[in-house]
């Protein structure tokens, strides 16, 4: 049996967060686009972040997916997923608190101690730090290295576009520690503390993330703070890569949806010629098709959450719903933005600051060839069968 409903539960946890996107997200977009277009850092400021969190902690919700033993909420794969769709519904960039780079679950007790409980209570901050100038999509072109000198080991190279190191007061670093093996257990990662001496400087894009820059010259770390077993950095890294991949489509599908609300009811109102434009073909045609696409996606993230949820090997099903998910959402925006015609392009809606931020979701955390080299791949080496999604 094939059953594509929610549970109580996880109807509950929809209704709340959409509630709380509707309450207390939502009657702030008006203010941070005024503030944008005054010059303004873009996004939500630190202590608007902090006051959300707080107000959501009230009501029990933390550590979405943090082991309970943590102090989370434990949820399951699916349900984050659903929670990620209705943050999406907004295009303010927010995350409950209470959560930590998932491999940080692989750290000893005293760097749990240090580090992994500190993140999930909120007291410091993480960035994960492997993309370098010449290795993006290709994670195992890295050159930053790692050099033992007794119990200490010396690092130097850069990182770019790494989320939350302006932030951050510690990163996860991966560093070349034998170059003759490279990524075949010769990558290692650090746990670096920002005292230790790297630096960062922010990276301006079209949208609201302002990645970092990081550098690090002659910083010296102990050997104590390997985070995992030395050599073995490279597989840690793809657990962290692909763990929520998921999640990037789910959100982008919130957007959607309040997308296609916006054009919907824009659509009924704008009056061209004596009839709204909803009477239009054209409109009705971009309505539908936007539509028909949402719900594929739909079903392709909840498909990729199922098979994290079942412990199965997800990656393929993660990289359709991504692949996916970053080209159909860049569609329907653009559609969005032509339905509303020359008030879509201004900024005093919430559409073009949409359209800036969906287009990341083709670059970020594995491009749009990346993903589909990896489900080509898949399926010319006999990995994945065609038409075998059900078993």
């Amino acid at each position: 049996m094939i059953d594509f409903s929610l549970s109580d539960e996880q109807r509950a946890v929809r209704d709340w967060v959409r509630t709380f996107v509707e309450r207390e997200l939502m009657p702030l977009e008006n203010e941070v686009l005024r503030r944008e277009r005054a010059g303004a850092e873009p996004g939500l400021n630190a202590n608007e972040v902090k006051e959300l969190r707080a107000l959501a902690r009230k009501s029990d919700f933390w550590g979405v997916e943090t082991p309970e033993e943590y102090g989370g909420m434990g949820l399951d794969p699916i349900t984050a997923a659903v929670i990620e769709t209705e943050l999406g519904r907004t295009f303010l960039t927010f995350k409950f608190g209470g959560e930590a780079d998932n491999i940080l679950f692989y750290a000893n007790e005293q760097q749990k101690q240090e580090y992994l409980q500190p993140t999930i209570d909120g007291e410091r901050k993480s960035c994960f730090a492997i993309t370098e100038p010449g290795a993006g999509s290709d994670a195992k072109a890295i050159r930053s290295t790692a050099v033992r000198d007794g119990d200490s080991w010396v690092i130097n190279g850069e990182k770019t576009f790494i989320t939350g190191g302006n932030e951050a007061d510690f990163a996860l670093v991966f560093a070349v520690t034998d170059q003759d093996k490279g990524a075949n257990g010769g990558v290692t990662c650090f746990l670096v503390d920002r005292e230790h001496g790297w630096t960062s400087e922010p990276i301006d894009t079209m949208g609201e993330r302002r990645p970092a820059s990081l550098v690090f010259q002659d910083v010296r770390v102990p050997h104590a703070n390997i985070l995992g077993e030395e050599g073995r950095g490279f597989e840690l890294a793809m657990k962290w890569i692909g763990k929520g991949r998921y999640l990037l489509p789910a959100r982008a599908l919130g957007g959607c949806e309040r997308l296609l609300d916006m054009a919907i009811d824009y659509s009924k109102t704008r009056q061209t010629f004596g009839a709204p434009i909803a009477d239009r073909q054209a409109i009705q045609w971009m309505i539908a098709d936007s539509q028909t696409e949402i719900e594929a996606l739909r079903l392709l993230v909840l498909h990729a959450a199922w098979q994290v949820d079942r412990g199965h090997d997800s990656r393929h099903a993660q990289s359709i719903a991504k692949l996916y998910g970053g080209v159909k959402a860049n569609e329907i925006v653009d559609r969005v933005m032509q339905i509303h015609g020359g008030m879509g392009y201004t900024r005093e809606l919430p559409v073009e600051r949409f359209y800036r931020d969906l287009r990341l979701l083709r670059i970020f955390e594995g491009t749009d060839e990346i993903q589909r080299r990896t489900i080509a791949r898949d399926l010319l080496k006999g990995h994945v069968k065609v038409g075998a999604t059900l078993g």
